[in-house]
């Protein structure tokens, strides 16, 4: 019997800027994952979003948020944060050798199918929005 693909749903999670909020969005991804079936997508969608929102909380001062979208056969994770300015390219994860920082971007662009940054206001807040895409199959 084939499986089916769950129906379209969105979530977002506004966040502090407050290093907890790594730990709650990605407990919340957990969640919601669950909930919707997609537990076996659980473990690299946890990853990608401990980067982007470590990113977002981290390098930014004002508010962030989380967004987790199903459409398609598509997980789409996006952290957005008050910053316009785009992020730094990400370096090959061989390139980094025992660096202390510059991981983040590197380990999304190894691990989702796609990813990138586009600028995106929201609430009278210019800033942007860094997402990436794991397809479930």
């Amino acid at each position: 019997m084939p499986e089916t693909s769950p129906p379209p749903w969105e979530y977002c999670l506004r966040i502090p800027n407050d290093p907890l909020a790594v730990t709650v969005s990605r407990r919340t991804l957990r969640l919601i994952l669950t909930m919707h079936g997609l537990i076996r997508l659980a473990d690299t969608a946890e990853l990608l979003v401990t980067e982007l929102v470590a990113n977002a909380v981290q390098h930014t001062k004002g508010p962030a948020a989380l967004r987790v979208e199903w459409s398609d056969g598509v997980l789409r994770l996006g952290a957005w944060d008050a910053d316009p300015e785009p992020p730094d390219p990400p370096r090959q994860l061989e390139e980094l050798g025992d660096a202390e920082d510059g991981r983040g971007l590197a380990l999304v662009r190894a691990c989702a199918d796609q990813w990138g940054w586009q600028p995106l206001s929201r609430n009278g807040n210019r800033g942007k929005l860094v997402w990436c895409e794991l397809a479930a199959a």
